[in-house]
This record gives structure tokens, C-alpha cells and sequence, in this order.
């Protein structure tokens, strides 16, 4: 059984006079219009580098940008605060204004502990059938011990808003309370859906359920109920949304009805809606997916590239098809993103890691044996993973295994630099990895963060502690990583 666990330009005018004065000498005004021009570049890239206003950050494609950034933490070394946060969920933080924003549930009674690994359903399976138990009788036990469904739990979903430098929580809302719309494995959680925000607004997505939208004060604005549409073996969500202008944007693929959609973010009234059909044709008919929508804005147009069973597909911001690419994993989890010109594609376990030119139409799918096409700049057959998302830093493509083993790839010509398994301790991952300062930091389920120095040659510098089961992928926020673990989430902070 497969289980998954997810700006405002700045303007600077001068007086009229001075202006006059300055176009009097060239020289002068040429020097102070280009220091004006690189200030206004400074502080609008300060104003980005404060906001992570969605899974994966503004790039879906995680990396930080300042120098102060630590290497080295654990419970107690550079930590600037930390918060308990009751319940569960798997969704990142997202930052905008200097506040920190982050979802979670809480169960009335008894709530199914998480446990490391990919494996251990299937092994149990395994066990029972060698007992020469039923089919049913397996599923009922394989329920019991690691599904909840939804007349077992009585739940309270939470928005949280905290301080940024402090850690202090501003206020909680109760967005919803009851039964959820479907079960979940107890690896995952009912909101691993990532929020996203405007910088006015915090939209709130769980799959299956309902969209909320919040201002920046906490109060509900508009909320939309979404049909209640069965996932795979009741594994629960995962995929966030994104905003697209004026558009949120959602991909549902479920077991009865896959589509995605766009709703006015103003309002919340649906504005199109396609419905999919892909993946599982024959058995065991697996058509759910846990991967985020990528808008991709390049020369060409805006895109909407989608991971589904089986196929990638993307769509205009009418939701028109524009092209589609099978060949991808029968269960999607990575996200794709854009880096230097190009998108790439993890297509999931045992399939390809793809390199994309803009200007795609129609199918593009690989005939057997090619590894590039018209619009397929490379492609590596078996370069893609299960759960964590590939991420591009330095002109190369990294990808990490759940089991801990990491890739390298050229960036430009898919070139494999190395496969290596991190480290024999790192053995569990679903948390994406991210990059800053010459340094790739892999977080393990076990709370360890293997720090890797980039470059065309793998070692491995050290390992970071912190000792509590970890799924959620971080923010990182000026010289700011807020790292969320089953019970807390951490602000980490180079000490002066």
C-alpha cells in the first residue's frame, strides 16, 4: 500500500526640484537614478525575502537568499523561540507581514500516532497473508491498526497566526468542526494541505472539504464547500493550492471525480472547473494524487502544470488543456517548478525526471528509447522519487529518496553527477529538501537534518538534531528557517 503523508514593487519618487537640478548634470542624475534603481531592486528583493507565501516558497523551488542563514541547530542551539502546536498537521508555515501562519487539527479522544518508514503497512499485510487470512479480514486489520476514518474521529480544525520575531500566537480560529470528508493513514494527517496568501488574505484548502478565506485580522470573508470525493484506501490529502492573479486554483484527483479548479479569490465562487480523467484503468484503479498545482509564468504565457496518475498535464488560466505527458508514477506526489528557462518534472518512483522548454501543445509523451523531443530538453528514465520534491540550486537538479538516497543532476543536460546515500543513519524522508549558502539540508521523519555541501563532489558536512518526528517542508524567511515538527515549530536563528 502507497501512503503519502506538502509582492508589492517598491517606488521611489524624487521632488520636482531636485529633478530639474539633477537633469542639469547628467553625470550626477545617471549616478543617482542607477543607485535609485538598485535600491528600489534591494527593497523590493528584502520585501520577497521576508514572504514564503506558499508551499515550496514564491519559486516552489525552496532556497534562501541570506547569508545568516544558520547551518548548525538543534533543540537548544540557535533556536530564537519555539511554539507547541496542538494537534497534527503536515501543512507548512507561510509568512507574510512578519506573521507566521500555519494549520493544524486537534482529535477529541484517541488520535493514531504517526511511525517512520513507507514499508510498514505493507510488511503487516504481508504477515497476515502469510497467516492465510482473508483479503477482507487483512483490510479490516490493516484499517484498524493504521486508518482513521471518519466516523471513528471528531475533529477541530485551526488557523493560527504568530509573531514572527517572537513566536507569540496572535490569535487562533476554529475554521471547522466535525467529521472529516474522508479517512486518513496515520503516516499522513486531515490538513497536509499548505495555506496561501496574497499578502491580504490566507486562503485555507483541505481537500475534499471546503476553502476558507481569512483577512490578515483573523475574520472568516467568504468560505466554499467542495464535493466530498473518496481518496485512495482513505490515505487522506496532501496537494496544496496556488494562486494564480486573481485565481485560486485547486487540483482535486480523487477515486470518483478528478478535476481542477479555479474559484475568484475575492469571493470564492467558482470560475471554471475541468474534470480529469487519468490513471488507474485496471486494478487496483488508483486515481487520487497529493501533488501542488505549479504556475508557471515564462515568455510564452502562464501555465498551470499539474501531476496526476500516470500523466503530467497542463492547462491555460481558462483551464483549457495545453499539453499532457504520461509516463509519470500511478501515485503523484512532487511538485514541479521552473529554474533558469526551464521546468522539470519528477515523475515520481521509478520514473523520470524531465527538463521542459516553454511552448508545449498536444502530447508530448516520449516514444520508447528517446530521451528528448521537441519540447523534452532531457530526461533521466528513472531520475524521479516518491515523496520529497526535487529542487534545483547552483545549475543542478537534486532529488532525494524516501530512503535517504540523494541525486545529482546537471541542470542544462541532465548529466547525473552522483548517487549516493546520504548517510547509513538516514534512512526515512518525506520532507522536501532545500538550499542556501553552498549547503543542501535533507530533514529526516526522525527530525535529523543532514546538511550536504553542493558541488559536483557529495559530502557530507553534519547532522542537525532535533528529535521529533518531522514531515512538514520549512519556510524560510529572511535570515529566518521555521521548521514545523509533530509538536512544535522552531524558529532558527544564528545567534549574533
Amino acid at each position: 500500500m502507497n501512503h503519502v503523508r506538502t509582492f508589492n514593487a517598491v517606488r521611489i519618487s524624487f521632488p520636482e526640484k531636485l529633478m530639474k537640478t539633477l537633469q542639469n548634470n547628467r553625470k550626477i542624475y545617471s549616478l543617482l537614478n542607477f543607485a535609485g534603481l538598485t535600491l528600489i531592486l534591494s527593497l523590493t528583493a528584502q520585501a520577497q525575502n521576508l514572504a514564503w507565501p506558499q508551499f515550496r516558497g514564491p519559486d516552489s523551488n525552496p532556497v534562501g537568499t541570506h547569508a545568516k542563514l544558520a547551518e548548525h541547530w538543534s533543540k537548544t542551539e540557535n533556536v530564537e523561540w519555539f511554539r507547541e502546536i496542538p494537534g497534527r498537521g503536515w501543512s507548512s508555515p507561510i509568512v507574510t507581514g512578519g506573521k507566521v501562519y500555519i494549520t493544524t487539527v486537534t482529535t477529541e479522544g484517541k488520535s493514531k500516532e504517526p511511525q517512520v518508514g513507507t514499508e510498514y503497512s505493507n510488511e503487516y499485510a504481508a504477515e497476515l497473508e502469510k497467516q492465510g487470512l482473508s483479503m477482507q479480514e487483512i483490510i479490516k486489520r490493516l484499517n484498524d491498526r493504521d486508518i482513521e476514518l471518519p466516523n471513528e474521529v471528531k475533529l477541530h480544525y485551526f488557523l493560527y497566526r504568530l509573531d514572527m520575531k517572537s513566536g507569540k500566537v496572535e490569535w487562533t480560529r476554529e475554521f471547522f468542526t466535525g467529521q472529516p470528508p474522508g479517512g486518513r493513514h496515520r503516516k499522513n494527517s486531515f490538513v497536509s494541505e499548505t495555506p496561501v496568501t496574497d499578502g491580504k488574505f490566507i486562503y485555507v484548502y483541505v481537500a475534499n472539504l471546503a476553502l476558507w478565506a481569512f483577512d490578515l485580522k483573523g475574520n472568516q470573508i467568504w468560505t466554499t464547500k467542495l464535493d466530498q470525493n473518496p481518496m485512495y484506501l482513505e490515505l487522506g490529502g496532501g496537494g496544496s493550492p496556488a494562486l494564480a492573479g486573481n485565481l485560486l486554483v485547486i487540483v482535486c484527483d480523487n477515486q470518483k471525480q478528478q478535476y481542477i479548479a479555479a474559484f475568484d479569490k475575492q469571493t470564492g465562487k467558482q470560475v471554471w472547473r475541468t474534470e480529469r480523467d487519468l490513471g488507474g484503468k485496471e486494478p487496483p484503479f488508483q486515481r487520487s494524487g497529493w501533488s501542488t498545482p505549479y504556475i508557471w509564468r515564462h515568455e510564452l504565457r502562464t501555465e498551470i502544470v499539474t501531476m496526476a496518475p500516470e500523466t503530467a498535464v497542463s492547462y491555460d488560466l481558462q483551464g483549457k488543456e495545453l499539453w499532457r505527458m504520461r509516463g509519470m508514477a500511478l501515485t503523484p506526489v512532487p511538485t514541479p517548478f521552473a529554474y533558469e528557462g526551464l521546468l522539470y518534472i519528477n515523475g515520481g518512483r521509478g520514473h523520470a525526471l524531465i527538463a521542459l522548454r516553454p511552448g508545449a501543445k498536444g502530447d508530448i509523451t516520449l516514444k520508447e528509447g528517446e530521451t528528448s523531443n521537441e519540447y523534452v530538453v532531457w530526461s533521466q528514465p528513472r531520475g524521479g522519487t516518491y515523496l520529497p520534491s526535487s529542487i534545483a540550486y547552483q545549475g543542478a537538479i537534486y532529488t532525494l529518496t524516501e530512503t535517504g538516497i540523494l541525486n545529482r543532476f546537471d541542470a542544462k543536460t541532465g548529466k547525473q553527477t552522483y548517487k549516493i546515500r546520504i548517510d547509513p543513519a538516514a534512512a526515512n524522508f518525506t520532507t522536501s529538501p532545500w538550499a542556501y549558502n553552498g549547503k543542501l539540508f535533507c530533514l529526516s521523519e526522525e527530525g535529523q537534518t543532514f546538511v550536504v555541501t553542493t558541488g559536483e563532489e557529495f559530502k557530507l558536512s553534519h547532522v542537525n538534531e532535533l528529535d521529533d518526528f518531522t514531515q512538514a517542508s520549512p519556510a524560510l524567511v529572511g535570515e529566518r528557517l521555521l521548521i514545523r515538527t509533530e509538536h512544535r515549530l522552531y524558529s532558527i536563528r544564528r545567534k549574533a
